[in-house]
């Protein structure tokens, strides 16, 4: 016969017990204890065969509610003792993440500015000192930027020289800053003075002087009775702010559909010509897609290679070495 006062005292004492417990293990044991094959809760309920038939229905119901709430109190206190362990181990684990980085294989010590970053900021602040102001624009771009607005329409070959990236939503990967032109032209208003350093892409055959992704210096300057004498005048500026002197260049005729005319202006390097950047004065077409008037208003625009003035500079005769992860490379610039 099951004893009413004897399933209140295990209520009880399994409450308490279970209160007490301060490790998983021991909470385990307790629990076998409690509702293992000889466990106390067992044992009553095991009694219940015994219990008078007219009685037997109350009685189960008082057996099965003391289970349940053993249970639920050994299940809360199996996560808060869980919920203790991980904090403890997590507190034994933690890095500070702000001490210094000890490696006996790298040894790099302090990081430092990656050269691409390092021309870009000076070139920047080359131009500032010229009164350029230095603006952005989004790297996905709309075919109308990109192309459109730069003279070049749907059945233009000028399109065929640009492998260009597209998403499937009809969008693409600039292949070039000068996509930021017409950008600037209908936000800022003439005289203006611009330049824009930014990654393009390109779906190209990778070689030391090619990669599919690169990095551009836009420029433009819009204001009245420019010339092809003021373009050489700020490119040969800028050339020799950059490496301290003046350098060996030479302007030959090249087209491009938003320039008219156009030139490619090559620097002499590692006893070769190298093309460094695109350039002429802005085409009627392109300022009248930024809502300005040609008759009125003329610009020179040019499309400096960054990587390839990154390699000018500091003599990397790679330039898959600028998007790459090699930290001997890497370190040579700390």
């Amino acid at each position: 016969m099951i004893d009413a006062a004897e399933l209140d005292q295990v209520q009880a004492d399994s409450a308490r017990e279970i209160a007490a417990c301060s490790e998983l293990a021991e909470l385990e044991s307790l629990r076998i204890s409690l509702l293992g094959k000889k466990g106390r809760l067992t044992v009553l309920m095991k009694g219940l065969k015994d219990v008078e038939p007219d009685k037997r229905k109350e009685v189960g119901a008082q057996l099965n509610a003391a289970k349940v709430g053993v249970e639920g109190k050994l299940a809360e206190k199996l996560q808060e003792l869980q919920s203790e362990a991980l904090n403890k181990r997590l507190a034994s684990e933690a890095i500070d993440v702000t001490l210094p980085v000890r490696s006996p294989i790298l040894n790099t010590g302090p990081g430092s500015l990656h050269p691409l970053t390092r021309v870009q900021e000076d070139l920047e602040r080359i131009f500032e000192t010229l009164g350029f102001s230095v603006v952005d624009g989004p790297e996905l771009e709309q075919e109308y930027y990109n192309f459109d607005a730069l003279n070049i329409p749907d059945s233009h070959p000028a399109r065929d020289m640009q492998d260009t990236i597209w998403t499937k939503e009809g969008t693409l990967l600039r292949t070039q800053t000068s996509a930021i032109q017409v950008r600037a032209l209908e936000r800022l208003k003439p005289p203006l003075r611009i330049v824009a350093p930014g990654r393009c892409f390109r779906y190209e055959r990778m070689d030391a002087t090619h990669e599919h992704t690169f990095y551009q210096m836009e420029g433009m300057m819009v204001d009245r009775c420019v010339t092809v004498g003021n373009l050489i005048y700020f490119m040969k500026t800028l050339l020799r702010e950059i490496f301290g002197s003046e350098q060996k260049i030479r302007l030959r005729p090249g087209y491009f559909p938003f320039v008219e005319p156009g030139f490619e202006l090559d620097i002499w390097f590692q006893g070769r010509w190298l093309e460094l950047l695109p350039c002429g004065l802005v085409h009627p077409k392109v300022l009248e897609y930024g809502g300005i008037d040609p008759k009125e208003w003329q610009g020179f625009a040019f499309g400096l290679g960054l990587s390839r003035l990154v390699m000018s500079r500091y003599q990397i005769d790679d330039i898959r070495h600028l998007q790459g992860c090699d930290l001997r490379f890497l370190q040579q610039f700390s």
